[in-house]
């Protein structure tokens, strides 16, 4: 296979001001990253130790092999809101007595644990992840059920409590999916560390295997205060909903754990007898490091993504030995296509260097049919400012050959990856795997963007619109306030397109430092693999 060349030249004063960038960027990310792994604050935390309590990264860094690696998925949901960074739920993979899990934990020091918008919809994704890679679920309850104080507790609309199709029906759904998984096989494990009433008690209530801490597990459909208003008996905790209660009368507990340590190493033991076998292949070609330098993906990408930059140079510098085969070089140059390997998984790559061309589109669709024939995952590398349009690509068919590409995407069956380098606007998002077109994965670089279309594109489609409907009605456009329109309306814009918007609001798995990005693919092919990897030759009929 090939080995790529690359023109990056790292001594460049282009190279030096795109390293600097995404340094700063990254260094905010790392205070983000401070600020959720913090939890509840350090107040709450010693309330928790004071309790002979574990924080929840703690615990779950116990329950891991040594040494082994823990892929967190939407680590900075919920930023600019009235929660926590982080929102109270840790989500990600990691190996437990070597088998990967998706692990899911109620932070306890935040918010008691609480369901809410945000955390729900990492929840979700999570059993998401498990269900569609066949892996394991494990998780580490501890939850006071669902955030009653409506409105976020500050006045925040977009977190309040929504009966009518938030993270009310998502935590209701929660029971339907975690029975669904062990209807498939996948098991799931219960670790109970504290107290966990109304929707934190059926989680165990569904699991297939529960382990409860002695005088520290507390389960129950209503906790005292509850059962007082429902009932008038006054309960007692223990009696009620302890773990040497359920351990021994209501037989909802499996496991009885003297403490939280204990009760770590009965998960790891549970884990240890299921027996777990991947039904894809392992990887099977060499696993060389690249031949360039993963550091220098700091230096690519420019803030300004007007600035171009040359998607190979990416390819090179996160697969094994820099080697890509190439598909049609010479055809659609505007979109990269070929084979190569990431830590020995074979991938098929399809990496943007200029929006979709009618032929670009084409050479899409032939090599996503291509890698459903011989059962190869896919890779997508954004950086679309979409399907190109005017007249003459109209006539040259970029609807018709744009809407293939699309058809190819929607109906490949092996596993999709995404990673979103620069930009990710409009109709480019669908054709390289978006969020919606059920892409195992979806990640983010610091200098990521996505919207329907570009902050300046959408102000002057604005504008035009605007301008025509004035005249239409006989009526003198007011020019001034168009200016002040345009201008809130491409601040908002930007600001909502960026990369750390979005991910906060769980619409992807997270953004990651560049370096990472092998690493990164690497882990999310792996846990792809514990289902089948298997294509398609059945794709939706297209125009010819």
């Amino acid at each position: 296979m090939a080995v790529l060349e690359s023109q990056l030249d790292v001594r460049s004063d282009g190279y030096g001001e795109n390293r600097t960038g995404m340094l700063d960027m990254l260094a905010q990310l790392d205070e983000l990253y401070e600020e959720a792994a913090r939890g509840g604050g350090a107040e709450a935390m010693a309330r928790l130790r004071s309790r002979d309590k574990m924080p929840l990264r703690e615990r779950i860094s116990l329950v891991l092999d040594r040494d082994s690696p823990f892929l967190e998925i939407s680590p900075l949901a919920a930023w600019r809101s009235n929660y926590n960074v982080g929102s109270g739920f840790i989500v990600g993979i990691g190996v437990i007595e070597g088998t990967e899990c998706l692990i899911l934990g109620h932070d306890p020091s935040v918010r008691a644990g609480a369901f809410n918008q945000f955390n729900s919809k990492k929840l979700m994704r999570g059993l998401e992840i498990a269900r569609d890679n066949r892996i394991p679920y494990v998780q580490f309850v501890e939850s006071a059920g669902a955030d009653l104080r409506g409105e976020g507790g500050g006045g925040d609309p977009e977190a309040s409590i929504r009966r009518e199709g938030g993270h009310f029906a998502e935590s209701g759904r929660l029971f339907y999916e975690i029975t669904e998984l062990s209807k498939m096989r996948i098991p799931t494990i219960s670790l109970v560390f504290g107290a966990s009433t109304a929707g934190g008690a059926y989680q165990p209530g569904m699991s297939d295997y529960n382990i409860f801490i002695k005088n520290q597990s507390q389960v129950a459909l209503g906790g005292p205060p509850l059962v007082k208003m429902a009932t008038g008996e006054d309960a007692d905790y223990e009696q009620l909903a302890g773990a040497d209660m359920h351990t021994r009368i209501s037989g909802l507990g499996d496991y009885l754990a003297q403490d939280e340590l204990d009760g770590i190493r009965m998960c790891r033991e549970v884990v240890r007898h299921l027996n777990w076998r991947k039904l894809g292949p392992g990887p099977s070609l060499p696993a060389d490091p690249p031949r360039f330098d993963p550091e220098e993906l700091l230096g690519i990408v420019n803030e300004d993504l007007r600035v171009p930059f040359d998607m190979r140079d990416v390819i090179a510098r996160i697969v094994d030995g820099s080697r890509f085969e190439e598909f049609k070089p010479l055809y659609g140059p505007t979109l990269v296509t070929g084979w190569s390997s990431v830590h020995g998984y074979p991938i098929g790559i399809l990496g943007n260097n200029g929006p979709l061309l009618s032929e670009s589109a084409e050479k899409a669709s032939q090599f996503i049919q291509l890698c459903n024939q011989i059962d190869v995952p896919l890779l997508f590398l954004h950086n679309i400012t979409g399907y190109i349009v005017g007249t003459d690509f109209e006539q040259r068919g970029i609807t018709k050959n744009g809407s293939k590409m699309i058809n190819a995407v929607s109906n490949s069956t092996v596993p999709h990856i995404t990673v979103i380098v620069g930009a990710s606007y409009g109709a480019g998002n669908y054709g390289m795997s978006g969020r919606a077109y059920n892409t195992r994965f979806t990640y983010l670089w610091p200098t990521a963007k996505i919207a329907v279309m570009g902050p300046k594109q959408m102000a002057g489609v604005m504008t035009i619109v605007q301008r025509a409907a004035a005249e239409r009605r006989g009526l003198e456009f007011d020019e001034e306030a168009n200016e002040r329109r345009v201008e809130v309306a491409e601040h908002w814009a930007e600001e909502r397109s960026k990369g750390l918007y979005a991910t906060s609001r769980v619409s992807d798995d997270g953004m990651i430092d560049p370096r990472d990005t092998r690493l990164v693919i690497a882990m999310s092919l792996s846990a792809c693999h514990n289902n089948k990897v298997q294509g398609t030759k059945e794709f939706g009929t297209w125009r010819m």
